[in-house]
């Protein structure tokens, strides 16, 4: 079931929603070579209880499944869910992706960028401004009365036209009360099907953009999803309200 916000609900996500870009903001500042992804997982606990919420992903459940940490932080050919450790430590050329969201007021916000660690190469900054543009493409067809159809073949369309590859096996969804609601917002699909978009829906819109082909494995830790050819991999996101004026980006500092 599809549960659409009214516009004070969209205030209070428009709240958590903000919470995780400032903190997203201050990680991404801290992103630098010998850094470890501990360190940054540590920072991001202390600041969300500075900002009174709770963490979204510590202690979510897949199955028998729970994550450990407060943010998914995904290096060079891992797509999602990389489980951050004081061992993993950031390397010059390294890119990497910060997936985090928090629960304040009752309401979940969630966000993802990718960043370089030090100097990028071209071929990455490449990959990574497509995927964050892709993003955007997608989020310019978030408007009442389009069908998912038309919002998922944009990110497609500008995706695999840089002659890059969306993975199929994870999507974004739709975000509230609950950190994963329907619908389902896939990365790939036709123009004009699909349920149609309507006002009070608000979606985590989140292309994952691999370099080389769409298959994905998952490592050992049962969390960590990897490009199949070890291609690297880049994810950008944010939590969008579908309303009668137009598309609005929640995840804003």
């Amino acid at each position: 079931m599809i549960v659409l916000k009214s516009r004070e609900e969209i205030e209070i996500m428009r709240a958590a929603n903000r919470i995780v870009a400032q903190i997203l903001a201050q990680l991404r500042e801290m992103v630098r070579p010998g850094v470890t992804t501990g360190e940054l997982d540590r920072v991001a606990e202390e600041l969300i209880a500075r900002h009174g919420a709770q963490p979204a992903f510590k202690g979510y459940r897949v199955g028998d499944q729970t994550f450990p940490r407060c943010i998914c932080i995904s290096i060079n050919d891992e797509i999602v869910h990389g489980i951050p450790s004081e061992r993993r430590v950031l390397c010059e050329g390294d890119i990497v992706g910060l997936d985090f969201g928090v629960r304040y007021r009752g309401f979940y916000g969630d966000s993802a960028v990718t960043v370089p660690v030090g100097r990028a190469t071209a071929a990455d900054e490449r990959l990574i401004a497509t995927t964050r543009d892709a993003l955007e493409a997608g989020i310019a067809e978030a408007r009442v009365g389009n069908r998912m159809g038309n919002l998922s073949a944009a990110i497609q369309r500008h995706a695999e036209g840089a002659g890059y590859s969306v993975v199929r096996d994870f999507v974004g969804h739709g975000i509230g009360r609950r950190l994963h609601e329907e619908p389902q917002v896939p990365n790939y699909g036709v123009p004009d099907r699909g349920i149609r978009l309507r006002a009070g829906m608000v979606l985590a819109i989140e292309p994952m953009v691999n370099a080389g082909r769409a298959d994905v494995r998952i490592k050992e830790d049962g969390w960590t999803a990897v490009t199949e050819d070890g291609t690297r991999s880049a994810h950008f996101e944010h939590s969008v309200a579908v309303t009668e004026s137009g598309p609005e980006i929640l995840s804003l500092a």
